[in-house]
């Protein structure tokens, strides 16, 4: 991504000022997320990856296509770590729960980013989800995108009706038992306070098992927008800004992909950047276990300066 005065975000090693980028060196895994695909049943106002009903290019991943990157955690020794579905809606992918079956199985946590509507109120997808509650409950998490705790903000980001539908879906999880978490956004320049009371209120309404002073359950993102112009990111700012760079999601997080006509799953980065090429990184594992240059906007505005990560 070139910045808004055509020079920033192009070199790998140096800033537009001539200093040293920074990176961030790969520490072992935290999270293996897999992107079941791009296609959506809604289209948001600002979808950090332009994912709706009609973005295919990410395609749905198969479970030949997960099977080898576990594999790769197993010989690794890397086990019982957190698998975090994303897409687009993972639950519109055919082979989803096949694909989070092979995941608790094997004794991971699978962390699923959901909006909750009609794709996982079909009957054969709660059915699936039933029976792996009844399993692997306590490694089972579905967190729901809720962009904000009213109505009319959310479906201002996702359309008209979107809030009473998540609400529908939130209801069922809960009757069920599910543990819920809840990511919703800053982009209304709320207080944390007033986020958090606004969203408590909800949960008590709905009787969910969320904690709204659990930063992993209540998951408040910063923005992310394509013109932004934010500053780049120099070897000397992690002591300006008092940051370890092994808190970034490139330090201990990679995604799963498959692109459309593409033979085979790749990794990439994490999972802000699923379309640029210079943040793929092979087709296994142990290929991408590199260092990351912070080259791109979005490194500096929700990594580094908003502090925002996908993980649990």
């Amino acid at each position: 991504m070139t910045g808004l005065n055509g020079t920033k975000f192009t070199d790998p090693e140096r800033t537009v000022s001539g200093e040293t980028r920074a990176s961030v060196d790969y520490n072992g895994t935290k999270t293996l997320w897999l992107n079941t695909g791009t296609l959506c049943n809604i289209t948001c106002e600002n979808c950090y990856i332009e994912s709706s009903p009609s973005n295919d290019r990410l395609v749905y991943l198969q479970l030949s296509d997960v099977t080898p990157f576990l594999d790769e955690l197993d010989a690794a020794g890397e086990q019982a770590i957190e698998i975090g579905i994303t897409g687009g809606e993972p639950f519109m992918a055919p082979e989803i729960l096949t694909i989070l079956e092979a995941i608790l199985i094997r004794g991971h946590r699978a962390l699923v980013l959901t909006n909750a509507m009609k794709p996982m109120m079909r009957p054969r997808v709660k059915g699936g989800l039933m029976a792996l509650q009844e399993k692997y409950a306590d490694r089972l998490v579905l967190r729901v995108s809720l962009d904000h705790y009213s109505a009319t903000k959310h479906d201002a980001e996702r359309g008209h009706g979107s809030f009473e539908e998540a609400v529908l879906g939130l209801r069922w999880l809960a009757e069920n038992g599910f543990q819920v978490h809840l990511a919703g956004r800053t982009i209304w320049q709320d207080s944390l306070e007033t986020s958090q009371q606004g969203y408590a209120r909800l949960i008590k309404a709905l009787g969910l098992p969320t904690n709204v002073d659990d930063p992993t359950q209540l998951v408040l993102f910063p923005e992310m927008q394509a013109d932004d112009d934010p500053p780049e990111i120099t070897t000397a700012c992690w002591q300006i800004l008092g940051k370890d760079p092994n808190e970034l999601m490139c330090a201990s997080q990679r995604m799963v992909v498959r692109r459309k006509g593409a033979p085979r799953a790749t990794i990439v980065a994490c999972t802000l950047l699923p379309y640029e090429a210079e943040f793929e990184l092979g087709q296994t594992l142990s290929e991408s276990r590199q260092p990351i240059a912070l080259n791109h906007a979005f490194c500096a505005s929700f990594c580094v300066l908003g502090g925002g990560s996908c993980s649990a």
